[in-house]
């Protein structure tokens, strides 16, 4: 791998355990933590032999980054136990993980000063995802502390950083070396296919995506109010 301190990896290690343990509080439920930890040493034992290193494969192998996670969020949504599950969980909790975005897009920012992703995927080009980091813990103050944003704003917020999210991955995917890249040929999008950065788009990411959808969920469809969970 290219020229990546050892305090970067071991940041982003560290980001990973504290993104499913927050997430774990979020449910409580211990099949859902034992459940992380297993698709985690999947997702690494392939990461270190390679596995999402490999071109020329169909499907693309870095496509097996994030559908997995996605395919199994919509499962969630679309069944009577995942809905159970998604309206069981810890609204404040939903909302603090958020905050792992910030040493994340300060990660990818040494990724990329690696050579291993574009300038696009971090804050200095159009990676706008660490405003949900750092916006995380005002809102969860705002919201549940004070009380002073209700549930119009969290829904807002949440919509908003959803959008950023969004953007990030589909510049991530138009910068991967795959047949549908699009963007940054000069310096594609690969440092994410290393171990334990692998862990960004495996475990980071859904359980974020999936914490926003879940959010979203509660405060539209159940009409959940924040100071009420």
């Amino acid at each position: 791998m290219a020229d990546i301190s050892i305090f970067t990896s071991l940041g982003l290690i560290l980001t990973t355990l504290i993104s499913v343990w927050v997430f774990f509080k979020a449910s409580n439920h211990k099949k859902t933590l034992y459940g992380i930890i297993i698709w985690m040493l999947i997702v690494g034992v392939l990461g270190i032999n390679g596995f999402y290193q490999k071109l020329g494969t169909f499907p693309p192998r870095f496509t097996l980054l994030l559908a997995p996670a996605i395919l199994f969020i919509l499962i969630l949504f679309t069944n009577k136990k995942g809905k159970k599950f998604i309206d069981s969980l810890s609204l404040k909790y939903l909302i603090i993980v958020h905050s792992v975005r910030i040493p994340v897009e300060i990660t990818l920012y040494h990724i990329f000063l690696g050579g291993l992703i574009p300038d696009l995927m971090t804050f200095e080009g159009y990676n706008y995802d660490i405003i949900s980091g750092i916006t995380a813990p005002i809102v969860y103050y705002f919201v549940f502390v004070k009380k002073i944003i209700g549930q119009k704003g969290l829904l807002l917020w949440n919509i908003v950083c959803l959008g950023l999210l969004i953007n990030i991955l589909v510049i991530a995917v138009l910068s991967a070396q795959t047949p549908f890249q699009q963007l940054a040929f000069d310096q594609p999008n690969i440092g994410v296919t290393y171990f334990p950065f692998v862990w960004l788009p495996t475990v980071i990411v859904p359980i974020v995506l999936f914490s926003h959808l879940a959010s979203i969920r509660q405060l539209v469809v159940r009409k959940k109010a924040p100071n009420n969970v």
